[in-house]
């Protein structure tokens, strides 16, 4: 049944996933970013913008990633986009980005 003019529908509760940043993820993307910068700005730009954009789509489907079974108990996974690697960590309603590295690293 719709709602009346000026009311609104009840919705169900939102499961919604909340991104979050450590410390360590956002020193990666600004190391990055410097390394970059000085030989083609316009590409670090590119590339910081494209792994924050792949960070944000996470969320909608946080259990894409493989997981990584090093970390144990810890619902730790993995995403690669293009040479870059981005780990997250799935706890609650929460997916908290770890790190980001480019996939040549020693890590």
């Amino acid at each position: 049944m719709g709602a009346k003019a000026g009311e609104t529908e009840a919705r169900p509760p939102s499961l919604a996933v909340a991104l979050r940043w450590t410390s360590k993820a956002h020193s990666d993307l600004v190391r990055l970013y410097e390394f970059l910068q000085p030989v083609h700005p316009p590409a670090a730009a590119r590339a910081v913008r494209g792994l924050v954009a792949a960070a944000k789509r996470i969320p909608a489907r946080p259990r894409l990633g493989v997981r990584l079974a090093e970390f144990g108990a810890r619902e730790v996974r993995r995403i690669v986009i293009g040479s870059y690697e981005i780990r997250y960590e799935l706890s609650g309603t929460d997916v908290y980005i770890l790190r980001i590295f480019h996939t040549r690293e020693d890590r």
